[in-house]
């Protein structure tokens, strides 16, 4: 008789408790949805337009364009950015093997802000021509070269002899975050005023621009880091064991680490590029996800992106409803949020951090 060792037993325990969790998340994802196209300080209802559409009859102006042009692409865009968010800390939580990890810890945010804040600023100093062929694709693709920039010599930084150094990381993240804040409040510096007050409210995070135009220009960045994360699951699994252990598992680690950092700077740079500093999605989601769940990076990494996605629609729906008819910048609410999250996760960890 085979013995069945009772670990077995426990990771199919787990398997069947992420494949739970995953409709569970789905359902939260819908009604989430739901709200954030229901809830707004116009007063327009959202079922009765569903009725009048059911019915038939065609909607009033005012109801279609607020429903259609305003909340519709909000909605689609907090999706997008939230998901992208969570699922780029799961991505470097498990390329650092640190739930520390997080992209506005570790300095990626503020390389893709300080890409994007270069678009908006230095975007009319560009030739005729080029101008042209970017148009509004100009700062997310800035973004997106910033946050790429920045998490490449992250990494060169905090990894030595196939080690990663937590500290070093960490450190390192400050340092990049300090020199690219410096160089962001330069050009802050020489903005114009209709350009300071794009900025000012872009740096706190916000969903308020949202439009199908700028959602379709960073929706393809986005769209493929999520897309392609989830084939990274099994070289993030074994690199849990270590770079060596990956290696000779059959893992290529210098192509899954390259495939990483290409799938962060992506999600990361166009979020931060469409919506501002939106802070602490990385890092509460997959932790949290992990206590619940366990850390295989398959059932992970798509949870995140549901739960991501879930959790700034809901700080989406609050940012509109706490002073309306005025509206509170997301990233107030997500630093509300994650801030003693993150000191929880230090303080629970304190003993097994070398810093």
């Amino acid at each position: 008789m085979v013995a069945i060792h009772p670990d077995a037993h426990a990771a199919g325990d787990r398997r069947k408790l992420a494949r739970s969790t995953t409709w569970v998340l789905v359902a939260l994802l819908l009604a989430t949805a739901w709200a954030s196209l229901a809830v707004g300080a116009s007063g327009v209802s959202l079922p009765a337009a569903i009725g009048d559409l059911l019915a038939g009859r065609e909607l009033e102006a005012r109801t279609r364009i607020i429903l259609w042009d305003i909340r519709l692409p909000r909605l689609l865009t907090g999706m997008m950015v939230g998901a992208s968010l969570a699922v780029a800390g799961t991505v470097l939580q498990g390329l650092f093997r640190n739930p520390l990890a997080d992209p506005g810890l570790v300095g990626v945010s503020a390389g893709a802000g300080l890409g994007a804040i270069s678009a908006i600023v230095l975007g009319g100093l560009l030739p005729l021509g080029l101008s042209e062929v970017f148009g509004p694709a100009l700062v997310p693709v800035m973004a997106f070269a910033g946050s790429w920039l920045s998490v490449s010599v992250l990494y060169l930084i905090a990894t030595r002899g196939g080690r990663t150094s937590v500290a070093t990381m960490l450190l390192g993240g400050i340092a990049l975050a300090a020199m690219t804040a410096a160089f962001s409040g330069l050009l802050i510096y020489i903005a114009d005023d209709q350009q300071l007050r794009d900025l000012t409210f872009w740096s706190l995070g916000s969903l308020a621009g949202s439009s199908w135009s700028r959602t379709l220009y960073a929706a393809p960045l986005m769209l493929t880091a999520l897309v392609a994360a989830p084939a990274l699951a099994r070289g993030l699994n074994a690199l849990a064991l270590g770079e060596s252990a990956a290696h000779h598992l059959g893992i290529p680690v210098q192509r899954l680490k390259t495939l990483a950092i290409l799938v962060v700077a992506a999600a990361v740079g166009a979020a931060t590029a469409i919506s501002g500093g939106i802070g602490f999605v990385g890092i509460v989601v997959p932790h949290l996800l992990r206590l619940a769940t366990g850390p295989e990076h398959r059932a992970l990494l798509i949870n995140s992106a549901l739960l991501g996605a879930s959790l700034l629609l809901i700080a989406d729906v609050i940012s509109r409803s706490i002073v309306a008819p005025s509206e509170l910048p997301i990233g107030i609410i997500t630093a509300v949020v994650g801030g003693p999250f993150f000191l929880w996760i230090l303080l629970r960890r304190r003993a097994n951090l070398e810093i």
